[in-house]
């Protein structure tokens, strides 16, 4: 049966994507709605779909979809979204910070906790460093029993937006003309640098993106005091994350069966034969569905331990795949 979809901040980075995932995917869309702010209300988009002209944003009118994707930030989604998911609303699917660490309110890795999507008609969709480690992580959890987790994240410019991945471009032909090199989405400047600092520093010295990673990894896994710390890096890439892990384990772990689990992970791509110099890397990991999986070594700092390297397109399985992945467990 087809469906009436909205998208809500349709313009932005993540916004467009979900647009592109509903087509491939075949998600049942009878009718598409993309709303945004007035400054882009009346436009034309060339979508999938076909020209859409964007509409003016009213809580009315979003509550006529029956799937609602929202891809705006948190202040925004925490007053409207609540609004739009009543009974006689519509299917809220959230990918901003807010309700994610709410217990009202299911968040969701379809690979991993899919029956908690029945739990409410509002829904949010996990950070993007999150989502792409646990498709990897959580089968690992589920075979050999992790103990604890170290992870170290090299994030892409795309997880501040269209607008840090245009800031590397302007400001990379910038620091190669010679010229002033500036930075206003981030920290410091960007081009041919690695920022340690993602997002606001907490009381214990850890980022709100590295505690992002704590809390929801807990969240999905069904697990409070599951055992993760986290160090994030912003680096001067334009899409795809990539993240380091050593996990320590309670079963003894080998990474002949740590590949044989991860090959037959839902998402997972293992890409592991350093003989062939084949690992996972951004450039690869751009624009695909699966995480790729790889570097798969014992540890030598834990008896029963291993290391691997992850990578994921922050734009897809790390934001809209993610949220078009849920809506299709709700159809």
């Amino acid at each position: 049966m087809s469906k009436k979809v909205g998208v809500i901040g349709a313009t932005g980075a993540v916004g467009i994507e979900m647009v592109k995932v509903l087509k491939d995917r075949n998600f049942p869309v009878g009718e598409l709605h993309l709303f945004a702010s007035e400054r882009s209300a009346g436009k034309k988009l060339e979508t999938p779909f076909g020209e859409i002209e964007v509409e003016l944003f009213s809580v009315a009118a979003a509550k006529e979809m029956d799937f609602v994707f929202m891809a705006v930030s948190g202040d925004f989604a925490k007053e409207f979204a609540p609004q739009i998911a009543t009974d006689d609303g519509a299917i809220v699917i959230d990918n901003s910070s807010a309700f994610r660490y709410d217990d009202a309110y299911p968040l969701v890795i379809p690979e991993i906790n899919p029956e908690d999507a029945k739990k409410g008609r509002l829904i949010a969709n996990p950070n993007c460093t999150t989502a792409i480690l646990a498709v990897a992580l959580f089968p690992l959890h589920k075979n050999f029993g992790v103990k604890r987790a170290i992870v170290s994240t090299y994030q892409a410019t795309s997880g501040a937006g269209a607008e840090g991945m245009a800031e590397l471009e302007a400001e990379s032909k910038n620091y190669l003309a010679g010229k002033e090199v500036k930075n206003e989405f981030f920290a410091h400047p960007i081009p041919f640098n690695l920022i340690p600092h993602i997002d606001k520093f907490q009381e214990n010295g850890y980022t709100k993106e590295e505690m992002k990673v704590t809390w929801e990894t807990q969240k999905t896994f069904g697990e409070p005091d599951f055992k993760i710390s986290c160090t994030a890096v912003r680096i001067p890439t334009f899409r795809a994350h990539a993240e380091s892990c050593t996990i320590e384990t309670e079963k003894p772990i080998t990474p002949e069966e740590a590949r044989k689990v991860l090959a037959d992970a839902p998402g997972v791509k293992v890409v592991d034969d350093p003989e062939k110099l084949e690992y996972p890397m951004p450039l690869n990991a751009t624009k695909q569905y699966d995480v790729e999986v790889g570097r798969i070594r014992k540890s030598l700092v834990f008896e029963n331990g291993l290391d691997f390297f992850v990578c994921g397109d922050q734009l897809l399985k790390g934001a809209a795949l993610n949220a078009v992945q849920i809506a299709e467990l709700l159809v």
